[in-house]
């Protein structure tokens, strides 16, 4: 069966969140500033039912990305990306990130970054996604990089 993009809330987004994300770590961890705001949008990739990838688009602004890329544009931040390992490399976080930045344009987003986790940059990379600054470490989670792209 087809993987397929869709919206879905914010607590559907655990069940990936959490085997990912949150590993060994209560479930209450899943929840991330922002998740509730109006203009926030949460995406999986489903296949047989079954969610296997999540990602969350919110927006919110950052000094050091709108310094890089201008004080007038809109920006967004990418929150929560996950695909369950049996599921990685298979083009799903690619899927989920292309149906978000479709969404961000139509809302007139300029710019999509985040934080991401040292081992997915290559990743993002390959994206056209630039890093922006240095190494950071989140605490409990680990070494990240701020990312961007304008859109």
């Amino acid at each position: 069966m087809p993987i397929t993009i869709k919206e879905i809330t914010v607590l559907e987004t655990y069940s990936v969140r959490h085997p990912v994300l949150r590993v060994g770590r209560p479930i209450e961890d899943c929840a991330m500033q922002g998740d509730d705001l109006e203009t926030t949008f949460h995406l999986a990739a489903v296949e047989d039912d079954r969610i296997i990838g999540v990602a969350t688009f919110l927006v919110a602004s950052d000094e050091a990305v709108k310094e890089i890329t201008g004080k007038d544009l809109n920006l967004s931040q990418l929150r929560g990306m996950a695909v369950l390992p049996a599921s990685q490399g298979k083009g799903i976080g690619n899927s989920l990130l292309k149906e978000g930045i479709k969404q961000l344009k139509t809302k007139n987003i300029d710019v999509l970054w985040f934080n991401a986790r040292i081992k997915a940059v290559p990743f993002y990379e390959g994206l056209g996604f630039e890093i922006l600054g240095s190494a950071f470490e989140v605490e409990q989670i680990g070494t990240h990089y701020k990312m961007y792209r304008r859109l």
